[in-house]
């Protein structure tokens, strides 16, 4: 089987195409490969030559150039990553050759004639292309055809540490040409925090990569990686990822690192869109406050282990205990009275087998700094009510325990509303929910007291 791959990279086109062919064209076992692709400046046909892979050097995008090739070489099947070589191409090559099988990748919902499409973005919808391809055409869409590497495989079995000597490392990639320039802006940035180690992955396609040489010649803490190999590797050792919402999002998910997105082109809309909507930390374009303010986050986030009730130590539920009975703490119960131990652990045993509710103790950097719980979870209605407290021998945690809360609900359990009842005396606790964009929805009487009802719904968090 002989099977034609037609793809671009430049400084201006970006370099994604061809990476992501170059892990596609390995499902094609024993098919005769080649390549036609362009010579445009910051092309990287050369990974190509080194993979092993045949390569035709075509002097336009002219279908009639592109259709004798196909003839010429009695092509069976031919992959078309490209933005440039639509719908009606595709269907005149189809009539042009009868018996070509087109196999056609495409991240943005664009019309096509093949007889397979691949989508292998984590947000595509097989469904947003009824009326887009041939009733006969096989859709592959999703994040079970993300194309991902052997080496993102390899490593993300490997054993990760969070901190090295006390330090965060940041992967930073915004495409191999990062035709935003964006890297020194993000670079500037970052020098507002300590202890941070950088790792900037581009290629000798970025035409700015003179100036980025230049501006972290004399930073130690920052390496400048051209053209390598080791992404992946890079990946596990960091500690977050700002990145654009591109193919390389597939990759960051996949190996779970935490990450900032930031859009720089109109394709990555799709992407973004869904990282929005899912409650990951995105920027529709780049704002040099925003992204600190997301830096700042997200460390804190980073910082935050939530530990399960049920996986608690004894001693662990022990202070728990001592601190829902300070009368700091109780007093904006509903239910005031002390509880015993034996009541206490007979109630932790019995989350067990709730499904309805998870309580969680919260540490930061190891020290136990609250407890946040969540109750009447119903994921028909996607609802939660949830509580909050603080160690009561320590001030401000509030707001990253209610960081910690909202991510979780959102994040994890993919409620759409959380929802509390809080002591209409508690202004400190109401203060901090408005903080929050939480809004009241109504009033009522628990066991004598008023009670504040406040809700917060993902879109407007």
């Amino acid at each position: 089987m002989k099977i034609l791959f037609r793809a671009d990279s430049s400084s201006e086109i970006g370099l994604g195409h061809i990476m992501r062919d170059l892990v596609l064209v390995k499902q094609f076992k024993d098919a005769n490969i080649m390549f036609a692709c362009r010579d445009l400046e910051g092309n990287i046909n050369h990974k190509i030559i080194e993979d092993g892979y045949r390569l035709k050097i075509l002097k336009s995008n002219d279908i009639n150039e592109l259709d004798s090739l196909i003839k010429n070489l009695k092509i069976d099947i031919i992959v078309i990553d490209h933005y440039e070589i639509d719908y009606k191409v595709e269907k005149q090559l189809k009539i042009q050759n009868s018996k070509l099988e087109i196999f056609s990748l495409d991240d943005t919902y664009e019309k096509h004639h093949c007889d397979i499409l691949l989508n292998h973005n984590i947000s595509a919808d097989a469904s947003k292309y009824d009326g887009l391809v041939p009733n006969w055409c096989e859709l592959r869409c999703g994040s079970k055809y993300t194309l991902l590497r052997d080496e993102f495989k390899v490593m993300r079995k490997k054993k990760k540490d969070i901190a090295q000597n006390g330090k965060l490392t940041v992967f930073i990639a915004m495409g191999g040409s990062d035709h935003s320039h964006k890297n020194i802006d993000i670079l500037k940035v970052l020098e507002k925090f300590q202890n941070i180690n950088v790792h900037v992955i581009t290629t000798t396609a970025n035409q700015y990569l003179s100036e980025v040489k230049k501006y972290v010649e004399d930073k130690d803490n920052i390496t400048l990686y051209i053209n390598t190999n080791q992404i992946a590797k890079l990946m596990h050792k960091a500690t977050f990822a700002i990145v654009t919402p591109s193919v390389t999002i597939n990759e960051v998910i996949y190996m779970k690192l935490p990450f900032i997105a930031i859009k720089t082109a109109e394709n990555q809309n799709e992407i973004y869109e869904y990282l929005s909507n899912n409650n990951y930390f995105v920027l529709e374009k780049f704002n040099s406050i925003k992204l600190k303010n997301n830096i700042e986050e997200l460390i804190d986030l980073l910082s935050v282990e939530l530990i399960n009730f049920i996986d608690l130590s004894l001693s662990d539920k022990k202070i728990i205990l001592e601190w829902r009975n300070n009368p700091k703490i109780c007093k904006w119960m509903f239910t005031q009275k002390k509880i015993g131990l034996r009541d206490h652990l007979a109630y932790i045993e019995s989350l067990k087998t709730r499904k309805d509710r998870l309580y969680f103790l919260v540490k930061k950097n190891t020290k136990d700094i609250g407890v946040i719980d969540f109750t009447s979870i119903d994921m028909k209605t996607k609802t939660t009510n949830f509580g909050i407290y603080a160690n009561p021998g320590l001030k401000g945690v509030g707001n990253l325990l209610m960081k910690s809360l909202i991510d979780y609900a959102f994040k994890i359990l993919k409620v759409k509303t959380i929802i509390s009842e809080v002591i209409n005396s508690n202004i400190v606790a109401i203060k901090l929910y408005h903080k929050y964009n939480f809004k009241d929805i109504g009033t009522k009487k628990v066991n004598q007291k008023n009670v504040i009802c406040m809700e917060l719904k993902n879109e407007n968090r």
